[in-house]
């Protein structure tokens, strides 16, 4: 989670009930890693001195010989070096799901897509309660409408790292994908049976969004079509699942429809 304007005290003070509760119940619950609390000027967070001197571990450098010392790159997504993703779904969650009256539907949904794989919420990719300057730009844009009133982006998704075809002990697990395939599918169902139509992030998202129309843009979709048809009549530019991409056969080679 990424806050703006809170110091650490700040930020600590917000989530201390939370971590109080889990500390009188730890019979109940386990964290696997500690929790970490802190902030820094937003000036420094693509400084790589700065984080190796702060929060070391936090970055990894680029070791090749004469990499610049400024190449570097989050540990976190290490894991995604040489990935062969087995499944990947988002969706926007929607502030309602916040009220009171749905704090146990929603719980009991996250509990239930854990059940079948691990489930991320990425609060710094929704709108909900950003000042109306903010809401208003975004309505600005081709991103889908839904992200105005989502408090946070689910991500469910699935890899294995280092995977190489053709490479001796790095060939990918097709059987292990499959499955884990299919775990995420049964995950994001949980997910939707509380957020419905919830709308996903074009950047983070299904190669296999089957209505990928309305869930990348919704309603903004019938727009973008019209300028693309206006620009790009003859469907020159087009990418998987881009806007106009419905009218070209899915290896891209055929011209299916002319607008």
């Amino acid at each position: 989670m990424v806050s703006q304007g809170l110091d650490t005290g700040e930020a600590g003070a917000v989530w201390k009930p939370f971590l109080d509760r889990l500390s009188a119940s730890a019979h109940d619950f386990d964290l696997p890693a500690p929790t970490i609390i802190g902030s820094i000027p937003a000036r420094s967070w693509w400084d790589g001195d700065f984080l190796k001197a702060r929060l070391p571990g936090v970055i990894v450098n680029d070791e090749r010989p004469g990499a610049p010392p400024a190449n570097f790159w989050w540990a976190a997504n290490q894991i995604e070096v040489g990935a062969f993703w087995h499944g990947c779904q988002t969706a926007w969650l929607p502030d309602s799901l916040l009220e009171p009256e749905q704090a146990d539907r929603l719980a009991d949904a996250l509990f239930a897509a854990s059940r079948q794989w691990r489930v991320n919420l990425h609060f710094n990719k929704g709108l909900a309660g950003a000042p109306a300057e903010a809401v208003a730009a975004a309505n600005d844009t081709a991103t889908n409408p839904t992200v105005q009133r989502a408090f946070a982006l689910a991500i469910i998704a699935a890899l294995s790292a280092r995977t190489y075809p053709g490479v001796a002990g790095h060939q990918p697990d097709l059987v292990q994908a499959r499955q884990q395939a299919d775990a995420v599918a049964r995950a994001m169902d949980e997910l939707r049976k509380v957020a419905p139509n919830p709308g996903s992030y074009v950047s983070e998202s299904n190669f296999f969004e089957p209505d990928w129309q309305h869930s990348f843009w919704g309603d903004n979709y019938p727009r973008l079509l019209a300028v693309k048809a206006k620009y790009d009549p003859t469907g020159l530019f087009f990418v998987h699942h881009g806007v106009g991409s419905e009218d070209w056969s899915a290896d891209g080679f055929v011209r299916l429809n002319a607008r």
